[in-house]
């Protein structure tokens, strides 16, 4: 068992290793990922924050608002180079909706300190493709 317990050990450290040393997606391919198998709609200036179950950065590149079958993408119009997914959405709003003139400001989630503002583009709507064209 004595023999068995450092190797054990020196499989967990290599594996760890590999896991860190795996290639990183691009931004974009995250992007496309998340969007697999879903077709985007026509861009609207707002959306129902009632629906919204969560949100997800893309690294300097798009908010994903999530609202059940609808993923809306959010490329902002200035700031995307401030977005991290480490990061937290604040977000200030005066009705019941988010909308492309709203302003979001980011909040390095360690710190605690504010970490950027992005300003808010068109949202972008994708669904599931239809299964029966």
């Amino acid at each position: 068992m004595r023999r068995l317990l450092p190797l054990i050990a020196g499989s967990l450290l290599l594996g760890s290793v590999a896991a860190d040393a795996a290639p990183r997606l691009a931004p974009e391919e995250r992007l496309a990922r998340a969007l697999e198998g879903r077709t985007a709609g026509q861009p609207v200036d707002c959306i129902q924050l009632r629906f919204v179950r969560g949100s997800r950065i893309i690294d300097r590149t798009a908010i994903l608002y999530d609202a059940g079958g609808t993923i809306y993408v959010n490329r902002p119009r200035n700031g995307a180079e401030s977005l991290d997914s480490d990061d937290t959405l604040v977000t200030k709003t005066h009705s019941s909706q988010l909308c492309s003139i709203d302003v979001v400001t980011l909040y390095d989630s360690a710190s605690r300190t504010n970490s950027g503002v992005v300003f808010l583009g068109p949202f972008i709507p994708y669904r599931k493709a239809s299964r029966g064209n």
